[in-house]
């Protein structure tokens, strides 16, 4: 076996040994144990990282309207289950389709944009979702919010009395969605993804369909985010327009974990989310009572030395740790 290959064959076997260790928690925590809570906001901010990742890593395509098909897809599955007791699972299915649309409609027009005119364009159609759910009240609740209503406890209707399933619907959403990145980033699709985020004019130049490329990468990134929606509304019971549609907790979390992992890593959005979940926690604990915008402080600080120091992401810095010892005990 050549080196390469064996170093490939640990690389597969430490990404096993993360599932594995993932499958843990749920069994050595208290159901109501706070550090559960906070494996799963780390699970789902993970996936929807990936998904954000999909189209902001891939084709480097800084979307900055994510939340909206996020906010998309929890209004969806809690009003049908408000009027028609639709299980969650189902109004999961009808956020991922509800979700998918919408990102075609935005997409047509906002693919044609370029660089910050593309990611103010996503954010200003993140704007517009968030004031008509905010105009329309009568059916959305406006500015008050909706509550999720109480329906019997067990999986179909995703309601539980501890977060022990909650942790289980979020890793096995979180591997679904790794999976999906994971075909994306060795599949044709991604590959043309990459040659727009390398030229886009080379890339039509070369035969690449950029605008259809650009939709299919971006109605699976949104359609994903639109499932978390749903996950978010079960979890918390409520829901509403500032939360939901949040530009800073939904949109530039996810981008910023994308960021701090490595763009070009299909598991570099988990690393960040790992990261800024556990700082995001830290400084809420410490910081709450007296500095409320610390957090945000610390996160911009920690992007600047970032790119000044590592602008490829953690995981590559640790790649590079990696191969150097891999190397010396192969040797």
């Amino acid at each position: 076996m050549t080196a390469t290959a064996l170093n490939s064959n640990v690389k597969r076997a430490l990404i096993v040994l993360v599932f594995v260790g993932l499958c843990i928690p749920p069994f050595l925590l208290d159901t109501n144990a706070y550090s559960l809570r906070i494996a799963t906001l780390i699970l789902m901010f993970a996936g929807m990282a990936t998904a954000w990742n999909i189209v902001g890593g891939e084709a480097n395509l800084v979307s900055l309207g994510h939340t909206a098909f996020f906010g998309i897809g929890a209004y969806c599955s809690t009003l049908l289950l408000i009027h028609l007791q639709l299980s969650p699972w189902l109004g999961m299915i009808a956020a991922l389709v509800l979700a998918g649309l919408a990102s075609l409609i935005i997409g047509w027009p906002s693919f044609r944009l370029r660089g910050h005119y593309f990611a103010l364009g996503t954010l200003a159609f993140a704007e517009i979702i968030r004031i008509i759910v905010l105009y329309y009240a009568k059916a959305t609740g406006g500015a008050l919010g909706i509550s999720v209503p109480a329906m019997q406890d067990g999986w179909w209707f995703m309601q539980f009395v501890g977060n022990y399933e909650f942790y289980l619907i979020a890793l096995g959403m979180f591997a679904v969605v790794i999976f999906i990145g994971h075909t994306v980033h060795y599949a044709p699709l991604g590959y043309r993804l990459r040659a727009l985020r390398s030229s886009h004019e080379a890339a039509e130049v070369v035969g690449v369909n950029t605008l259809k490329t650009k939709l299919i990468a971006n109605f699976i990134s949104c359609s994903l985010m639109g499932a978390y929606g749903v996950l978010y509304a079960q979890m918390h019971f409520f829901i509403d327009p500032e939360t939901v549609f949040s530009f800073w907790n939904v949109s530039i979390k996810v981008a910023m974990m994308s960021i701090l992992g490595g763009l070009t890593y299909v598991w570099g959005p988990f690393v960040g989310a790992v990261v800024l979940t556990f700082l995001d926690e830290w400084t809420n604990a410490v910081f709450s009572d007296q500095f409320a915008g610390v957090g945000r402080v610390l996160y911009g600080v920690l992007l600047i030395i970032l790119v000044l120091v590592r602008p490829r992401g953690l995981l590559h810095w640790g790649e590079q740790i990696f191969n150097r010892v891999f190397a010396r005990l192969t040797k």
